[in-house]
C-alpha cells in the first residue's frame, strides 16, 4: 500500500534558514522527524552542527550550511552544497531568518533600517528567487513558507523596520505566488504572534513582558510547538490548493 500520510516528508529536501536557535531550530527538528531531509542555514557554525547532531541522534537526516542570507553571491553556492550533501533538490524552503532594531524612528539610523530589510526581506526573495529557478528547472513542485509575523499587519511599537520589513515579507509572498501559480510552486507565509523562544525569554519574564502578556487576550505567550501544525500543513500535499495565502496563528494577540 502507497503511504497516503500527507505529512510524511520521506524523500524531501528542506532548507530552513536561521536554523541555528528560536523557531528556526524549531521548524528544522520538526520536519526532520516527520522525514524531510533538513539543510540547516546559518552563520554559526557551531550551532548548526550541534542542531544536525539533535537530529541524527533522534534518527533524522540533516546538513549543515553556512550562509549569511544577505549575501547574494552566497546563495546558489548554498544551494549546489545541499544538493551535493543531500542527493537532491530542496523541495521545501523555510524563510526564517530574521532580526529586529529596537527603538523609535528617530533614535534608528539608515544602517539599522537597511540591516533589517537585507534579512528580512531582501533574503527572502533571493532565496525564493534561486530556489524557484532549480524547481522549475528540474519540473518538480515545491513549496515556500515565509515566516512573517503579526507585525505585517499590526504596529508593534518599538520596531518599525521590522514591522515594514514583514509587510513587505507578506506582499512578496502574495506577489510571488501569483507569478509562479502554474509553475508547480505553493508560496504562503506563516504569520506568528509572540513566542515563547530562548531568544526572548529574559524579557518576558521581566516586571515589563509579564504585563505585555497580561494584555493579551488569553494572557499567555505562544509555544513554538503551537506553530507545528499550520508549517506542516503548508510544507505538505495537503495544501495544494493553498497559495498567496498569509496565515496568522497569534492566539488571538493581533485582535
Amino acid at each position: 500500500m502507497s503511504n497516503t500520510n500527507p505529512y510524511d516528508f520521506s524523500g524531501r529536501i528542506a532548507l530552513v534558514t536561521g536554523a541555528t536557535s528560536g523557531l528556526g531550530r524549531h521548524f528544522a527538528k520538526l520536519l526532520a522527524a516527520h522525514g524531510a531531509a533538513v539543510a540547516l542555514a546559518g552563520r554559526r557554525i557551531d550551532r548548526l552542527n550541534a542542531v544536525k547532531a539533535e537530529i541524527e541522534a533522534a534518527g533524522g537526516k540533516a546538513a549543515a550550511i553556512p550562509l549569511d542570507v544577505t549575501e547574494a553571491k552566497a546563495i546558489a553556492p548554498a544551494f549546489d552544497a545541499i544538493q551535493g550533501t543531500l542527493g537532491g533538490t530542496v523541495d521545501i524552503l523555510i524563510n526564517n531568518a530574521g532580526l529586529s532594531r529596537f527603538g523609535l524612528s528617530l533614535e534608528l539610523t539608515a544602517d539599522d533600517f537597511d540591516t533589517v530589510m537585507a534579512t528580512n526581506l531582501r533574503a527572502p526573495f533571493l532565496l525564493a528567487t534561486e530556489f524557484a529557478r532549480r524547481i522549475i528547472g528540474a519540473k518538480h513542485t515545491g513549496k515556500i513558507v515565509n515566516i512573517a509575523s503579526i507585525g505585517a499587519f499590526k504596529v508593534l511599537p518599538g520596531v518599525t523596520p521590522y514591522c515594514t520589513s514583514k509587510a513587505g515579507l507578506a506582499m512578496l509572498t502574495q506577489c510571488l505566488a501569483r507569478e509562479w501559480v502554474n509553475k508547480g510552486i505553493n508560496v504562503n507565509a506563516l504569520c506568528p504572534g509572540y513566542v515563547e523562544t530562548e531568544l526572548n525569554d529574559d524579557w518576558f519574564k521581566s516586571d515589563k513582558g509579564q504585563k505585555q502578556i497580561a494584555g493579551f487576550p488569553r494572557k499567555r505567550l505562544a509555544q513554538e510547538t503551537d506553530l507545528d501544525g499550520m508549517l506542516l500543513l503548508l510544507c505538505s500535499d495537503a495544501s495544494r490548493t493553498i497559495t498567496g495565502s498569509l496565515m496568522t496563528v497569534d492566539d488571538g494577540q493581533s485582535l
